[in-house]
Order: C-alpha cells, then sequence, then structure tokens
C-alpha cells in the first residue's frame, strides 16, 4: 500500500474551465496547485491577512467586486498592491466581471496570473473545488479486487491466493461491474466518501491462476467495465478457521478506516461447498438495507425480546 500527495498544474485547470487568460506569470502553466480549498479574499481586500493560505486560488466574484467598486483607484491600487504581494498560484474573476485597471497594473508588478471565468460564482466554486478534490486528494493503491454489485461499491480484500478473482469473475457472468482486479487505486471524494478507480495501465484485466490475463470487455463485453466506484462495503476473505469464532448473527457493525474514512466492512470464511458469489451479493444487498434504516439482524433480536417478554409478563399472571 502506498500513498501518494499529488499536484495539479495551473494550466490544467485553466484548460479544464475554459479560463480567459488576462494576466500571465512567468511558467503559468507550470505553476502546481496543492491546496484542496480556494480563497474568497474579502477579509485580505480589507487589509486582514491573518490565517491567509498563499498556496490557494484567489476568487473574486460579485460581492468583493461590489465592495472593489465603493473605494477609489488609489484605494482599489493599495489594496490589490498588498493582495498579489503574496505568492498565490492565480486570481479568477467569475459571471465575466471586468479586471478593475489597479488589479492588472499590480498583477504586473507582482508578476501574478489573472484569469476570468463566465460562470456563477457558486457553480464555479462547486465545479472547481470538485476538481480540486478529484487531483489534489490523498491518494492510496491497495491490492483486492473492486467491483459494483446491486449498485453497490464492494472491495474484496484477502491474502494471495484466497480466491478473489475467481469470486469476482463469478459475479461478472452474473451481470455486476469490474471497476479494478489486484491493484485498486483508491481517493478521498470532496463528499468524505471513498472512490475507486482502475491503474490505467491494468484497467479492463483480470488475472486468474491457471488461465492467465484475461480482457473483461472482449469476454463479457463493456456493460462489464466501470471506470470508477465508490466504496460501500469491504469484503475481507480470510481461510476457514474451526476455532475461529464468526459474527452469526450479524448484531454489531464492523468498520475498516481507509484514508481517514470508515467504511463498513465483513468477514467471509472461504472453504470447499460455500458459494462465495451468492454470499458477496447478499453482503452487497443487506449493506444497501443498512443504508436504509432496515437492519434484519436488529429487527429479529427486538422481537424475541418482545416474545420473552410477554411470557415472562404471562408467567407472571
Amino acid at each position: 500500500m502506498s500513498e501518494q500527495q499529488k499536484s495539479v498544474r495551473l494550466g490544467e485547470i485553466i484548460q479544464e474551465f475554459n479560463l480567459e487568460i488576462l494576466r500571465t506569470a512567468p511558467d503559468y502553466e507550470n505553476v502546481p496547485l496543492r491546496a484542496l480549498d480556494i480563497n474568497r479574499p474579502g477579509l485580505p481586500l480589507t487589509g486582514f491577512f491573518e490565517h491567509f493560505d498563499t498556496e490557494r486560488l484567489l476568487l473574486i466574484g460579485l460581492t468583493e467586486h461590489t465592495y472593489l467598486s465603493d473605494l477609489t483607484p488609489e484605494q482599489r491600487r493599495e489594496r490589490f498592491d498588498q493582495l498579489l504581494a503574496y505568492p498565490v498560484p492565480a486570481l479568477i474573476l467569475t459571471r465575466g466581471l471586468e479586471a478593475y485597471p489597479e488589479c492588472l497594473e499590480m498583477a504586473d508588478k507582482h508578476g501574478r496570473t489573472v484569469l476570468r471565468s463566465t460562470q456563477r460564482t457558486a457553480v464555479f466554486m462547486s465545479s472547481l473545488i470538485s476538481s480540486l478534490y478529484s487531483h489534489l486528494a490523498p491518494q492510496i493503491t491497495q491490492s483486492g479486487v473492486m467491483l459494483e454489485v446491486y449498485g453497490e461499491g464492494i472491495l474484496i480484500q484477502g491474502e494471495s491466493g484466497v480466491g478473489k478473482s475467481e469470486v469476482a469473475i463469478e459475479l461478472l457472468k452474473r451481470g455486476h461491474r469490474l471497476v479494478a482486479d489486484d491493484a485498486v487505486e483508491i481517493k478521498v471524494t470532496s463528499h468524505d466518501t471513498l472512490l475507486a478507480t482502475a491503474p490505467a495501465l491494468i484497467r479492463g484485466y483480470m488475472e486468474l491462476r491457471g488461465i492467465g490475463v484475461i480482457d473483461i470487455s472482449r469476454l463479457l463485453g463493456m456493460g462489464a467495465i466501470k471506470l470508477n466506484q465508490e466504496i460501500d462495503l469491504v469484503v475481507n476473505l480470510e481461510p476457514w478457521d474451526d476455532k475461529a469464532v464468526y459474527d452469526r448473527f450479524g448484531l454489531e457493525s464492523h468498520f475498516t478506516e481507509i484514508l481517514g474514512v470508515k467504511v463498513p466492512a465483513s468477514t467471509i470464511p472461504v472453504k470447499p461447498g460455500r458459494n462465495l458469489a451468492s454470499i458477496v451479493e447478499v453482503a452487497a444487498m443487506n449493506n444497501r438495507n443498512r443504508k436504509m434504516g432496515h437492519n434484519a439482524a436488529q429487527e429479529l433480536t427486538d422481537r424475541m425480546d418482545k416474545l420473552f417478554q410477554e411470557q415472562l409478563e404471562g408467567g407472571i399472571n
């Protein structure tokens, strides 16, 4: 398992959002962006710079633009001089707003990039933050098989040779979809969920012992492949141990933590004669039921408690 801290070039963001270039810093396209958030410089424009993060992109919307319109040119020049003296990656205006001459003047003075979007501020902010999370969120690569089963993202893990790929191929034959085999790239989304995908080099391929590498899209069609999927449940396969005590009722909720995010987890013991593909399907459906507020184990326990209580009260009477 390896964790990666990523960056994205400013030029990629400019292309992605089709931003208009008003002023450029030297080698602006290769400026690395590493911050997962952006700055609306309302307070900095008033002269307050405490906790000001210079690694974030600056975003000026209608509110900041209107505030600046009430200042004199000399005041605007002073405010932009203070703001752009910091080594910010770029300043972006939204809604197609005009860049004040003092802004462009100070951008030239300090060598800063000024960009413009025609989108509304809230829409652009949301899209930009989601994009930054996609590019920059902490990411790890774990061994396992990632599938979509009945709409649930199932990450199957276990020691080498336990049968992960064999279970996966049976699930694919039943109409479920493969995301990744062997190596699963996982990153945190802006909604604090985990998104899994396959490394581009091995996407769509699986390895089956005794057969070798197979191309799932050619064997089962493109419908058997999914590019990415949120992880809803981790299924751990382990060899059956007669001495181990396995959860037979399911009252306790178990979780595994990946990149600081807790994900429901189930352990399935493996031994000859168990139809693991069917068990994984049931685990996926049961996980969905639990997310919808239905817990079969708890309901059965409540029924039993109610019955015992009624019998106890009847005996007393």
